[in-house]
């Protein structure tokens, strides 16, 4: 994980959380924090994205450029969060689908909040390689040359030979 969380900001925080409710519902996210009526927040365990007054008291804005993606573990996923978010108010801003621009395995929705706020469900196949990469390396014991495993056994057995030889 690289952010501790996000934050936008929002005119009316209890309306916003009806829609996030829903909307990150349909991801399997769950609101987990709240402090009504300045600030809600989602995720799976611990607060990762906050819904907001602005902290300056000033109305919010659209960052320009901006958007939020959000982890989907389905198309089918991506499509019920697109559906959701349509139904309670939200405006499209790009149907569900493949997005070959964003990788061969890119399946993403993105709509608009109804305060304006770009977010995106996405899904994304791991190809063989992706996952090797992420699979955590294999520790290799490290073997010592035959060649001097031989010469270190056969030093020991004659320190042992000789040692009784002695007595």
């Amino acid at each position: 994980m690289m952010l501790h969380h996000v934050s936008i900001g929002v005119r009316d925080v209890p309306t916003a959380a009806e829609f996030y409710d829903k909307v990150l519902g349909a991801l399997g996210y769950k609101r987990v924090m709240e402090f009504m009526p300045h600030a809600v927040a989602y995720g799976d365990t611990a607060p990762e994205f906050w819904v907001g007054l602005p902290h300056n008291q000033q109305a919010p804005s659209v960052g320009n450029g901006a958007h939020f993606s959000f982890a989907a573990k389905s198309k089918g996923a991506v499509q019920k969060f697109y559906a959701v978010a349509l139904e309670l108010g939200g405006s499209d801003d790009g149907a569900p689908g493949p997005r070959p621009d964003y990788g061969p395995d890119y399946y993403g929705a993105f709509v608009k909040d109804p305060e304006g706020n770009k977010i995106e469900a996405v899904v994304v196949a791991m190809t063989p390689a992706a996952k090797a990469a992420k699979a955590p390396a294999k520790k290799v014991a490290k073997k010592a040359a035959p060649k001097k495993m031989a010469k270190a056994k056969a030093r020991s057995g004659g320190a042992k030979k000789s040692a009784r030889k002695r007595r």
